[in-house]
Formats: structure tokens, sequence, C-alpha cells
């Protein structure tokens, strides 16, 4: 008696293993389902949204990347190159102009959710914006006007030099200490680049830092021979377009635009109407 009661005793353990088993199976079997669908809703959260309309934030005044012509109406080499990307991917854009000084901040806000606009990379921004591959060489050069006695940066001492407020140009110029330093006064800052020029023009400043791109644009239609480029500048940089930190999938499908553009001839085509000699 004593045998079959250990015998059925042992025979109940065993099946209550079992199903104590086959419970955490059952329990592991629903997590990976739950974990698996919380993929998959990532992975969607991750698709490009193609109903909805992407603005990009700009500065109209960066000719030539974006400026407004003789009607008003916004155009430019980011313009187009965004136009045609867009086609590429499938989706809608829109340019708005924004405060270029905060924006980034209209980038979190969500006001805009592309920064397009000749918008060069640097380590800050690098820790606030997710950039798109580059698609543009550009530096930071020294400018003052043809008559002027400044040939170096080290003429600059004492004098005063105009920036681009929130701009990589500003940037460039405070990470050198000993040159601002030198300065009769921390560099002046403007809300945008035509300011810059106006300052220079109007003998208000010695010098401007500013992007190349938009320089030699503006020069060219303001009359070259006034103006003085110096050899010394404020170092080489790229642009890209600037996105939210999450908007990987944006990402993706717009390097993979931009290299389409450049494989097939379309951004050499756009870059000759800009940037002709």
């Amino acid at each position: 008696m004593k045998k079959k009661l250990f015998t059925l005793t042992a025979l109940m353990m065993l099946l209550l293993v079992g199903c104590s088993g086959g419970a955490k199976t059952g329990n592991d079997a629903a997590n990976n389902a739950a974990n698996n669908g919380g993929n998959a809703k990532q992975e969607a959260a991750a698709e490009l949204d193609t109903s909805k309309t992407y603005v990009i934030g700009m500065d109209d005044t960066f000719a030539p990347m974006g400026f407004r012509d003789e009607k008003g109406e916004i155009v430019g080499f980011d313009v187009e190159l965004a136009q045609k990307a867009a086609e590429e991917m499938g989706i809608k854009i829109e340019c708005q102009p924004i405060d270029w000084t905060v924006k980034e901040s209209e980038l979190e806000s969500g006001n805009v959710d592309l920064l397009w606009n000749g918008f060069s990379i640097t380590p800050e921004r690098q820790k606030k914006v997710l950039f798109s591959d580059p698609y543009m060489d550009n530096r930071q050069i020294i400018i003052t006007l043809k008559d002027s006695p400044v040939n170096s940066k080290a003429d600059l001492a004492g004098k005063r030099v105009t920036v681009q407020g929130e701009s990589s140009a500003l940037e460039a110029v405070m990470k050198d200490d000993a040159f601002v330093k030198a300065l009769a006064e921390p560099p002046v800052e403007y809300a945008t680049n035509n300011e810059c020029f106006k300052d220079i023009e109007a003998k208000r400043c010695d010098a401007i830092v500013v992007d190349e791109v938009l320089a030699r644009y503006y020069m060219k239609q303001n009359g070259e021979e006034n103006y003085k480029v110096l050899e010394d500048n404020f170092g080489e940089e790229q642009f890209a377009v600037g996105m939210r930190k999450d908007d990987v999938a944006l990402q993706e499908a717009l390097n993979k635009a931009l290299k389409t553009l450049k494989d097939n001839g379309t951004y050499d085509e756009i870059y000759s109407k800009y940037f002709a000699d």
C-alpha cells in the first residue's frame, strides 16, 4: 500500500512539473508574440509616411541655395534638388521660410520636418540633428572690400568682423580663440548674410565671414570687382539635410534619392544651372 501511495504521489508530481513547464512555454510564446508585435509596430512606425506633406525649413535669402526671384517665388539649387528628391521618394513637400537663427527649435517643435538650405554639418549640430549624406562641399571664407588693407587673418586684429547669427560661419570663427580675442569686439551678428554684406559695403565692419557658395553668387550678382577674398579661411565643411533624430526612415529614403539623382545626372543638371562659370 505504501509503495502504491509513493508511486501515485510521484506520478502527480511529474504531472505538476509537466504542467508548470507547459505553462512557462506558453508564457514565453506569448511574450515572444508580444515582442514580435512590438517589433512589427516599430518597423511600421519607421516606414516613410507618403501621405503627409513634408515641410522644408529654409532661409529665403540664401542665394543660390534658396531665395526669392523677381516674382517673389522661392527658387534655388536646394529647392530644385528637394523637388526632384521628393519625386523619387514619392512624397509631397513645401518650403517654409523660417528664422534661421532658431532653425533647430523649429525642427524639434515640428513646425518643419527638414532643414534644407545650405545647412552645414558641424559637431555641435550633430548632437541635435540627424543628417543626410553630404551632397556639396563648402568653405567659410573671409571677404573684405577690394581697397581694404586687410590681407590676412592677422590683419584683422583690433578690427570688426560680421557674421550671420547661429551660422556655421559663427561657429567656425568662435572656435579660433586667438582670432576672436584679437578683434576689437566679439563678431557682430545679423539675421541674414545679405545684411552682413550690406554692413561691409557701408564700411561699418572690416570683414565678413560667410559661406563660399553664397558669397560667390552674391559677388557675381553685385560686382565681383568690389570685393576681395582672402587666402586665409575658417575651414572646409559639407552641406547636408537636417532631420529630427528619430526620422531614420526619412533619412534612409532621402539618402537613396540623393544617390539616384547623382547617378542619373539630375544633380549635375541642377548644379550647372546655378553654378555655371
